[in-house]
């Protein structure tokens, strides 16, 4: 199975959860979920039905799997390298998500969404230590330098998402140079200090791909 390529508001109303797959429109009135839009395919005046356990489980692999857009078969091979690993299960799992490059372009405002820095990172505007990367799962190393190659610095969608920087900064774990546009991995985040995704239960996702 392909990409998910349709209404990306769609996939928010699904799991009922404000995702921020759009950037700046998921923080405008425009969001379907601030207008309260229901679920699709639902009637919104019926009375929604108790999930199984494993409904639960599902739903909440889904939510984290769309964050950082991914497909099931990359899903699981990062869950399954996450159970490999030293230490706990559910925060190696966040540590690896958030080593992607596509998520650290993300993280470094170089763009206003996971899916922008995909493309950004697949059309080689990405250096990491002054060398092009085009695959959004490399997995950036701490001490790593991540920058906009220089004949893309001009680019307007990357000067806009750069203005997110000024409002709220950048994560912990991450510092930045806005005027040249670089950055550096300082570190594996622990799962206490990613406050943006939520309610995500990590022990669901691991009860899920124990059965």
């Amino acid at each position: 199975m392909g990409r998910y390529t349709g209404p990306v508001c769609r996939i928010c109303r699904t799991e009922q959860k404000k995702l921020m797959l759009k950037g700046a429109r998921c923080k405008s009135d425009k969001c379907a979920m601030d207008r309260k839009r229901p679920a699709p395919g639902k009637d919104p005046k019926a009375r929604p039905g108790k999930r199984s356990d494993y409904g639960v489980q599902l739903r909440e692999k889904q939510k984290l799997k769309k964050i950082y857009g991914m497909l099931e078969k990359q899903f699981r091979l990062f869950f399954e390298r996450s159970a490999r690993m030293h230490g706990i299960t559910g925060e190696n799992l966040f540590a690896q998500l958030e080593r992607r490059l596509d998520n650290v372009v993300y993280r470094l405002r170089f763009a206003s969404s996971r899916s922008q820095a995909r493309q950004l990172v697949s059309h080689g505007h990405i250096l990491v230590n002054g060398r092009k990367i085009n695959i959004p799962s490399y997995l950036v190393k701490v001490n790593d330098e991540v920058s906009v190659a220089e004949n893309s610095r001009g680019m307007t969608l990357v000067k806009d998402a750069l203005k997110e920087f000024g409002r709220s900064g950048v994560m912990p774990w991450l510092s930045l140079d806005p005027d040249e546009m670089k950055g550096k991995f300082l570190a594996a985040p622990k799962r206490g200090e990613i406050t943006d995704l939520g309610d995500i239960k990590e022990q669901m996702i691991i009860e899920h791909y124990s059965k």
